[in-house]
């Protein structure tokens, strides 16, 4: 996540996803593959992957249809290390580090201490073995953490006049090993075998309390004291075969690829009450079984190439909730049992590519049938089964002219889709917030989107300059809305489908050396952000109907990132981030601000390398969010750990 945040046009969103140009419809592959470690739908553990594994970063803001058609935003693709000199070689390192190093805002009386001088942990190993046949590799990664996950303090402002103020604090340990290894057979000229596999064990313990107090803190009306413990294991096979003919450009791909995913979640409550205390509990399995099998193929012509392909995914997850009530249980038991989420997609593409001195184009159709279905208990006190099919094309097309060697003109259009995931469908409330819940929408369909955009790059010796403009229409667009039960203060975030949204904006990327000793990067984005008037209907607990006016809002952010070459083979890196308050559908979030700094030095001839760095270095980054919804309002603002100092040193040999 820290290595993302210095990349040009990437962000970090306040529930920690990475957003391209404002959005967090970011699709992550590792590989160019998607996998359960950062999600099939919506993103996810990007936090957890150790940046010691990886080689470099694409960013890829228009994807071509030989991509799969999810993730509106873009896609950025994650790329492993792999050595390709000869011989034995790797690398090892160990990095360490301290977070929340001081207290950013105090907590509420009776409670638990925030963590403080919170340990992180990241020993590493890279062992590679070429010849001219075979190349053997593996890469080994232990990241144990211990983090102030939480410290948000919420204000929540009610219209029968009720106020309460809660604070949640999370205290987490994660401990997650990762192991990828393979190799890549030669068979001949022609002919490459690769063969991979991917283990990762991740474990969570969160321990947290949440008390609730009246306006003016004088009274505390309840306590609500957590524990998590889950275990996240990923199994990840990869067979891929590589067929080059004797044409040169022509050649056939074939792969398969299955993941296994299993979330075990146990938590355990403590409901503290002035005049009694229960314990209660819930059990979570969620196994999630996937299969991609494709093949693609590409043929040069005579003037241009041609690719092709074929890709089928089948996606089975069924999921299990045990709710274990207490006294005077506040768990919502009979929102409990069992859900199968199903999918299937199969798709077809076809992509053409032309380039001359003068001109660029690539155009291309992706076509994707999908069906899903989520079966759900019977006895469930108020979702039923649901699905959806469709069939849907997919466009691409970018245009590019050379008005001569420095200077292009390019136009993209592309048509893509975000299709729900199943934990938005998910049918059982969570209650890590206990005043606070969010529930799933079995009847939550995809979000389609049209984007259009108009670039011009120029080169010189020393930098260049990146500039567009970009329009962005959603159809269905996917949001939570918060809703309350008549006659209770609880409130629901549901996921739903709010109407048609567009964002409109421009983005410039400037890079610039300054000789040899510094490299300036300076990305500017601004946009504006509209949602049109909507009214959806929420079904849990009981159904109710919300509708919201049009609201706009321009935003934007703005990155600066300089790296300095000095004497003495030191590199220092300075990133500085700042971005403009944004809407969301019933309210917005507010500005952020942060800093960050590194410096590295390079040792023995090369072979070694040690590193200091921090994170948001004068603790300003907060998530401030407000909320206004049907009967009342909040403020709520995060104050958890941002402000973290690491050390590492690795050799390579």
């Amino acid at each position: 996540m820290q290595v993302m945040q210095n990349l040009p046009g990437v962000t970090v969103s306040d529930d920690g996803k990475v957003r391209l140009r404002g959005s967090d419809k970011v699709v992550v592959l590792i590989d160019g593959k998607q996998t359960a470690l950062t999600g099939f739908g919506n993103q996810r553990a990007l936090d957890n992957i150790p940046a010691s594994a990886i080689e470099r970063i694409e960013v890829i803001n228009n994807p071509s249809a030989k991509y799969d058609a999810n993730g509106n935003a873009g896609i950025i693709n994650i790329i492993y290390k792999k050595e390709v000199k000869d011989g034995l070689n790797g690398k090892v390192g160990m990095a360490a580090g301290l977070g929340a190093l001081w207290v950013k805002k105090e907590s509420y009386p009776t409670i638990r201490p925030q963590y403080q001088g919170t340990p992180k942990l990241n020993p590493s190993v890279s062992i590679n073995y070429r010849n001219k046949k075979v190349n053997l590799f593996l890469q080994v990664d232990d990241l144990y953490t211990k983090t102030l996950n939480k410290n948000e303090f919420v204000d929540r402002y009610y219209d029968n006049g009720d106020t309460i103020r809660q604070q949640t604090v999370r205290n987490r340990t994660t401990n997650i090993v990762t192991g990828k290894g393979g190799f890549d057979w030669y068979i001949n000229d022609n002919n490459t075998l690769t063969v991979s596999g991917l283990f990762s064990s991740e474990k969570i313990l969160d321990e947290g309390d949440e008390p609730f107090f009246n306006a003016d803190l004088s009274e505390r009306l309840r306590l609500w004291s957590f524990l998590e413990d889950e275990l996240k294991t990923t199994v990840t096979q990869v067979a891929t075969w590589q067929h080059k003919f004797k044409q040169p450009g022509r050649s056939l791909n074939v792969g398969f690829n299955y993941t296994f995913h299993r979330e075990d979640e146990k938590y355990f409550f403590t409901n503290v009450m002035p005049t009694y205390t229960g314990q209660d509990s819930f059990k979570l399995i969620s196994d999630e079984h996937v299969v991609d099998f494709n093949v693609d193929y590409v043929q040069p012509l005579k003037y241009g190439r041609f690719e092709t392909g074929i890709k089928l995914r089948n996606r089975y997850i069924p999921t299990n909730m045990l709710f274990i009530p207490g006294l005077n249980s506040p768990l919502n038991v009979n929102a409990g049992g069992w859900a199968n989420y199903s999918e299937l997609i199969p798709a077809l593409y076809g992509n053409y590519l032309f380039e001359n001195k003068d001109f660029e184009v690539e155009a291309g159709l992706r076509v994707e049938y999908v069906e899903i279905y989520y079966k759900v208990n019977p006895e469930h006190n108020t979702y039923e089964s649901d699905g959806y099919n469709y069939t849907q094309p997919f466009p691409n097309l970018r245009l590019a002219y050379k008005i001569n060697n420095n200077n292009t003109i390019s136009v993209f259009y592309n048509r893509r889709v975000d299709r729900p995931n199943e934990v938005d469908i998910r049918i059982f409330p969570k209650y890590d917030d206990a005043e606070i819940i969010k529930v799933g929408n079995p009847g939550l369909r995809p979000q389609f989107t049209n984007s259009f955009e108009l670039g011009y790059k120029s080169n010189w010796s020393e930098g260049y300059l990146y500039s567009a403009v970009y329009h962005k229409r959603m159809e269905s667009t996917i949001t939570r809305i918060g809703s309350i039960e008549p006659g209770s203060n609880l409130i629901y975030n549901i996921f739903q489908n709010a109407g048609l949204s567009y964002t409109t904006g421009v983005e410039v990327i400037l890079s610039q050396n300054a000789g040899k000793w510094a490299t300036f990067n300076l990305n500017l984005n601004g946009y504006q952000n509209i949602i049109e008037a909507f009214s959806v209907v929420n079904k849990y607990p009981q159904e109710s109907t919300f509708s919201a006016a049009r609201q706009e809002i321009f935003s934007g952010s703005i990155k600066l990132n300089g790296l300095f070459h000095l004497p003495g083979k030191y590199d220092v890196q300075l990133t500085s981030v700042y971005m403009a308050p944004d809407v969301v559908p019933q309210g917005k979030t507010y500005s952020r601000l942060y800093i960050d700094l590194g410096v590295k030095k390079s040792l023995q001839n090369g072979k070694g390398e040690v590193f200091l760095n921090a994170t948001d270095i004068a603790n300003t980054l907060r998530i401030k969010r407000e909320v206004k919804g049907d009967g009342f309002n909040y403020v709520s603002t995060d104050y958890y750990e941002t402000q973290v100092i690491r050390l590492g040193y690795t050799y390579k040999f």
